[in-house]
């Protein structure tokens, strides 16, 4: 080799140099981003925001929206029931006694009573005080008015007893007796009563 081409071959050098590295590629540039930040974070910035779907509407008041109330989670039950109550059935009527055959009824004596001009207004038929809810006395009739009540009783002997315990404020012909305590009927009427009730057939 000449000292004239010692130029030559610098400049061979200096080109192959250059062709070696532009095989290669090089490097890539450099990013513009800040140091540390990564470019996923960089286009996370730059996305729109999104408002959040749980905030309640906004008030221009500045005042804090009430929170919104849930729903139920469960349907509320039944209140319980107590126990059944089980009332005692209503014990049966009482049936009375019937009045012996032949007897006049309580309701024949009063118009009876009527037909002679005595004395029988405001007639009730209180029958049933002679069952063991009334009086007890175990008769089968009962008319009160305001002159005499008149009782029917099933027997003669029923009859007579009960007009026993009255004393003198009582008349009994067979089964019916005449009582003159409620209606206090003055003595001297009393014997028209007896009379008509004796009458009866």
């Amino acid at each position: 080799m000449t000292l004239r081409s010692l130029p030559a071959v610098g400049v061979l050098l200096v080109a192959a140099a250059v062709v070696a590295g532009c095989g290669r590629g090089g490097d890539p540039a450099p990013s513009s981003a800040a140091p540390g930040v990564t470019s996923s974070a960089v286009q996370a910035t730059d996305l729109p925001s999104v408002p959040s779907t749980s905030a309640g509407p906004s008030r221009t008041d500045g005042a804090t929206p009430p929170p919104r109330s849930a729903a139920p989670s469960t349907v509320p039950s039944a209140p319980p029931q107590g126990p059944v109550e089980r009332r005692p059935a209503s014990p049966p009527p009482v049936v009375l006694p019937q009045r012996p055959a032949g007897a006049p009824s309580a309701r024949q004596v009063i118009e009876a009573f009527r037909t002679a001009g005595l004395r029988v207004t405001h007639p009730k038929d209180r029958s049933v005080d002679c069952g063991p809810d009334g009086l007890g006395l175990g008769c089968s009739e009962i008319v009160t008015t305001d002159g005499v009540t008149v009782f029917v009783f099933p027997d003669e002997t029923s009859a007579g007893d009960v007009a026993e315990t009255w004393g003198g404020q009582s008349y009994r012909r067979g089964a019916v007796v005449l009582n003159y305590l409620d209606a206090k009927t003055p003595a001297a009427d009393r014997v028209r009563y007896e009379k008509v009730l004796n009458g009866l057939r």
